[in-house]
């Protein structure tokens, strides 16, 4: 009488499908992980643009700015008056390395590069804000524009 013998364990076949499905997957997280991880270190520069926008709007309302207004440095482009705040240099340890208000009132804000902190994996993105004053009855007074290297990069 012969004893039969039961296979235990998995083929190599079956082992090499699954280290193929792993290696697929693994391609596809790790660049989404990274980039997601940046877009969120990113958020820290997009979020350092909330007084600057804040204190642009103010200004077009106490200016009685209207669609047919333009922004010069005399009204709301001008950092540190007419509601605007001064710009931001290099926030110690921080991903925000500047924000400010061009003549236009344009707002810029940039990330530190990575010169200024290697392990951060930010390369000196720009986060553009561009304001546009709306017609009367607009639901909101300005739309703001967004431009800048962090948009090609899709991390803004």
């Amino acid at each position: 009488m012969k004893s039969q013998m039961q296979q235990h364990g998995f083929t190599l076949i079956e082992l090499m499908v699954v280290i193929a499905i792993i290696g697929i997957l693994a391609a596809i997280a790790v660049p989404q992980y990274q980039t997601y991880t940046k877009k969120a270190k990113f958020s820290e520069v997009s979020g350092a643009t909330a007084p600057f926008k804040l204190g642009v709007e103010l200004c077009a309302v106490d200016q009685n700015l209207t669609s047919a207004s333009t922004f010069t440095a005399t009204n709301c482009g001008l950092v540190g008056s007419n509601d605007v705040p001064a710009g931001i240099t290099a926030s110690s340890g921080g991903i925000v390395a500047t924000v400010g208000v061009s003549s236009s009132a344009v707002i810029t804000a940039t990330a530190v590069g990575t010169a200024g902190s290697a392990s951060n994996g930010m390369n000196g993105e720009t986060y553009i804000l561009t304001p546009t004053l709306n017609a009367a009855g607009a639901a909101g007074l300005i739309s703001w524009a967004k431009s800048g290297s962090c948009v090609t990069a899709g991390i803004c």
